[in-house]
């Protein structure tokens, strides 16, 4: 790990801790197992399972080498690295089976082993190689703005952000969020009676100056609830919107935090996925990353370049790069909030999966970090492709003008969808339009609703509360009977409490709906079927 010289330490941000997360030991069964390094110690205390009697004897795997031609049509890339995980620990390996199936954080017959031969083992933190390969990878690509940060590994996103909750929350407390904000997030935390605090967004994500206004006039527009202390982000492809945040912006987001003391969680699992600006028609040739070096150099930077005062709490994770099913990711933060976050996965979850562990830490070491980084360039490469294909479908079946055509006011920073065969002028209001991804897996696309006559009737009935969410219900039905599903927009509405969940009762935009569409999974040829089928579903519901 480099860390410059005069790198700051994190300052104490004890008082940010939930009452639970202080309350917090360490695990007591972990705590005597300490004494097990001892020379001639005879251990009876722990009900360890044997790692002889472990049915493994060696795990074996082919993986893709890092520079692989990817293809999800083609054949499988030939020269694969084989990956191989012995049952037992010795100097040429990186993993062994009775470190990584036993018990973590606790000395197994395997651990002693590993110590007595000068080898590093698996504890609470994680596999010592997986969390070095963490810590070097931090340090050379995300280049915290303070020394003292630690790591430690986690079960996936989903996971962490649930730990951080735990760590940083009261119930009833309030959450910054952007204002369409990822629904598995505060999911966890609706039961808790904690709410949202939405901040607007723009093509860039969450508005610094949205930020300051929110916070600053608390007092005054929520008297009696306790100021938040806590914003929930995500800053590249972010979900849905699929916007990515420069760097002259995470500044500004960070100095309002700092000035109003809150902490900030950057769940950022579609970091390595930044694209370029998609252009309608023929895509000019975008300069690809040819070196690990410059594809490093092309990403935006972290939150974590801008904390010189440990208040990022970042999460990391391999479920967009490798794969999701390896539940594996981690937490980067200042070591008191890392402390506070081992004693929870002690009693909560232990460590990720010993499996998991062991063949990620296998494939990185195998890779080394300018593997790794080549292969993420190769896999961002992959999924622009396939976010110029949704969006080259969307403009075939439609007709299609840029953000500068529109002269409408709430249209006029998007790519602007119309009738197909029809001649819109810059005052036609378009069916929908959506803000190129520069991140991501997704296109969210805002539907503008006065032109359906379905939604105008449904304004004219007294007993209908919110005519956009009706109508979106509907259109989104007729969607799901014609064979295409996509993600209603409702979902990513930040909750605000019961009082507050119709389009009026938020203060939201009227006669706007939206969609999210996914590019991650469906092929080219499903890509532009699936667009097809939208566009004849709009034409019988909007009547043109």
């Amino acid at each position: 790990m480099t860390v410059p010289k005069n790198a700051p330490k994190a300052i104490d941000l004890s008082h940010h801790l939930s009452s639970l997360s202080k309350s917090r030991h360490l695990s007591p069964l972990k705590d005597i197992f300490k004494y097990m390094k001892h020379q001639g110690m005879i251990s009876l205390a722990g009900g360890l399972p044997h790692p002889s009697l472990f049915p493994f004897t060696e795990a074996s795997i082919k993986a893709y080498p890092p520079d692989a031609q990817l293809s999800v049509d083609g054949p499988l890339p030939i020269n694969p690295v084989s990956l191989s995980i012995s049952k037992f620990a010795s100097k040429s390996a990186t993993a062994d089976l009775e470190t990584c199936l036993q018990y973590s954080g606790l000395p197994s017959v395997g651990v002693l082993r590993a110590r007595r031969l000068g080898l590093t083992s698996r504890t609470a933190e994680g596999l010592q190689p997986l969390h070095d390969f963490a810590y070097r990878f931090t340090s050379e690509v995300l280049r915290p703005a303070y020394g003292d940060y630690h790591i430690l590994m986690n079960n996936g996103n989903t996971d962490a952000w649930t730990k951080v909750v735990r760590l940083l929350c009261e119930n009833d407390d309030t959450v910054l969020v952007e204002a369409a904000t990822f629904p598995s997030a505060q999911a966890m935390w609706v039961p808790m009676g904690i709410k949202a605090a939405p901040v607007e967004m723009d093509v860039y994500g969450l508005r610094s100056d949205d930020l300051e206004r929110v916070l600053s006039a608390w007092g005054d527009e929520h008297a009696g609830q306790k100021k938040p202390r806590l914003l929930y982000i995500v800053p590249v492809g972010s979900n849905p919107t699929g916007s990515t945040m420069p760097a002259l912006r995470r500044q500004e987001i960070y100095n309002v935090c700092v000035q109003h003391d809150v902490i900030i969680c950057e769940d950022d699992p579609y970091y390595c996925l930044q694209y370029p600006t998609y252009l309608l028609g023929d895509q000019p040739a975008s300069a690809k990353a040819s070196t690990p070096e410059e594809y490093k150099n092309s990403l935006a930077p972290s939150f974590l370049q801008f904390d010189y005062q440990g208040r990022v709490i970042r999460l990391d994770t391999f479920s967009k790069t490798l794969a999701p099913g390896n539940r594996l990711g981690y937490f980067i933060a200042n070591p008191l909030f890392t402390e506070r976050l081992i004693r929870a996965t002690e009693v909560e979850s232990q460590s990720p999966s010993g499996w998991s562990q062991g063949i990620v830490s296998e494939l990185l070491q195998a890779w080394g970090i300018s593997g790794y980084l080549t292969w993420l360039s190769n896999l961002r490469d992959q999924y622009e492709m396939r976010r110029n294909w949704m969006c080259d479908a969307v403009a075939s079946s439609f007709v299609a003008r840029p953000p500068s055509f529109s002269s409408l006011p709430i249209a006029s920073t998007s790519i602007c969808l119309y009738p197909a065969d029809s001649s819109p002028s810059p005052d036609t209001l378009p069916l929908f339009s959506f803000v190129p991804p520069t991140g991501g897996m997704f296109l969210w696309c805002r539907f503008y609703l006065a032109g359906a006559p379905r939604f105008r009737e449904l304004e004219t009935q007294e007993d209908v509360a919110d005519p956009e969410e009706t109508f979106m219900k509907e259109l989104w039905e007729e969607l799901a009977e014609n064979l295409i599903l996509l993600t209603p927009g409702s979902y990513y509405t930040p909750w605000q409490g019961a009082d507050k969940q119709t389009t009026k009762a938020r203060g939201a935009e009227t006669e706007i709906g939206y969609f999210r569409l996914a590019f991650s999974l469906a092929d080219k040829e499903g890509m532009e079927e699936g667009i097809r089928r939208i566009e004849q579903v709009l034409k019988r519901v909007w009547g043109y």
